[in-house]
């Protein structure tokens, strides 16, 4: 049986760029006819049929673009979301967004409604159920038809494509040891699974930290959010594990949460049971949405700068689209982070 032929491989086999294989396959005379007859003989032998993400290429491109999104909701992807706006309208393009709810296939989904729509490229952040699944297959057949993806914040090795990250290992690792340098010693960590990468990455510069100055790394003190738990129930979680500690006398003095949430949820069960922040304990968070900077004491975070990655995103599509870089090569940019010092660590 033949294998079956993309835009891609046919490129890789040919020698030639994308672009090259779609004009030819067109029998754009930009393309010599020497060029147009090999693509054309090559995909006729493989029996190659563009589908409908292949008809989405056009030579005149609709300077629309999609943005897909885990949830709206969140703090981060808001600015996430104004970042890409404002790069993408400053340039000329449009952006059509779609959030996929955490559900691999409202993610699918998202993404075929918009190559029928003629999107040129999508910007995507993964879903937690395609992330689980460890299905990209609708990632990369976009891309194997030379339509652009640039991934962020959830990205995966699997799909070679540009990619906007922040260094989550360093900048947990940052916040973990402004921690000890307070004196705290006995950390809460309050993390995702580890299929979550970036929950991963945060836990790994949690364990990173501690191992560098010296401090016995205990199980109790890791606490890995289950999935299966409605967010409303989260802070229940974590409140009956905090709990178990302080009835089996398991220390802790801080509590470091990989995401907002997290930390909140804990700083309202301290309260709830008589733990003062920052005397008793002291919590750090991450990202620094509006809910670290309205409780009570305000929480020391780290600030992903969500709007500044957003732009980051949007500038590495267009220039893509545009072809203002190597079609071969994908680049990955980190985004900095920063830690701001509240008074939940004074």
């Amino acid at each position: 049986m033949k294998p079956k032929m993309t835009l891609k491989k046919i490129a890789r086999e040919l020698d030639v760029s994308i672009s090259t294989v779609s004009k030819a396959l067109k029998n754009n005379k930009d393309v010599s006819q020497e060029t147009r007859d090999t693509v054309q003989a090559f995909a006729k032998f493989y029996n190659y049929r563009p589908n409908s993400i292949a008809l989405s290429l056009k030579n005149q491109r609709t300077k629309t673009i999609g943005l897909i999104i885990p949830e709206i909701t969140h703090h981060f992807f808001a600015k996430v979301m104004t970042g890409v706006e404002q790069t993408a309208n400053e340039r000329g393009y449009t952006v059509v967004i779609g959030v996929s709810n955490e559900s691999f296939a409202k993610e699918v989904i998202n993404m075929e409604m918009m190559v029928n729509g003629s999107v040129d490229g999508f910007m995507v952040s993964i879903a937690k159920e395609t992330l689980l699944k460890k299905d990209y297959h609708h990632l990369k057949e976009i891309i194997n038809q030379g339509m652009p993806i640039v991934l962020f914040d959830r990205v995966v090795e699997e799909v070679d494509c540009d990619k906007v990250i922040v260094n989550d290992r360093e900048s947990a690792r940052i916040a973990t040891q402004k921690l000890v340098d307070i004196g705290r010693r006995h950390i809460l960590l309050l993390t995702t699974l580890d299929y979550l990468g970036i929950g991963r990455e945060r836990t790994n510069g949690y364990l990173e930290a501690l191992d560098f100055n010296g401090i016995e790394i205990k199980d109790q003190l890791i606490l890995k959010m289950p999935d299966n738990i409605a967010e409303e129930r989260q802070e229940d979680v974590i409140e009956q594990h905090i709990k178990n500690l302080m009835d089996n006398n398991v220390h802790f003095d801080a509590i470091f949460g990989v995401n907002e949430m997290y930390a909140v949820a804990a700083l309202n069960i301290c309260r709830k049971l008589g733990l003062k922040v920052p005397d008793d304990l002291s919590i750090i968070s991450f990202s620094n949405g509006v809910l670290s900077k309205y409780s009570r004491p305000k929480l020391t975070t780290v600030n992903q700068y969500g709007m500044q990655l957003g732009e980051t995103v949007a500038t590495m599509l267009i220039d893509r689209l545009e072809e203002k870089v190597d079609e071969d090569t994908f680049f990955t940019k980190v985004v900095r982070t920063n830690l701001i010092e509240r008074e939940s660590t004074f």
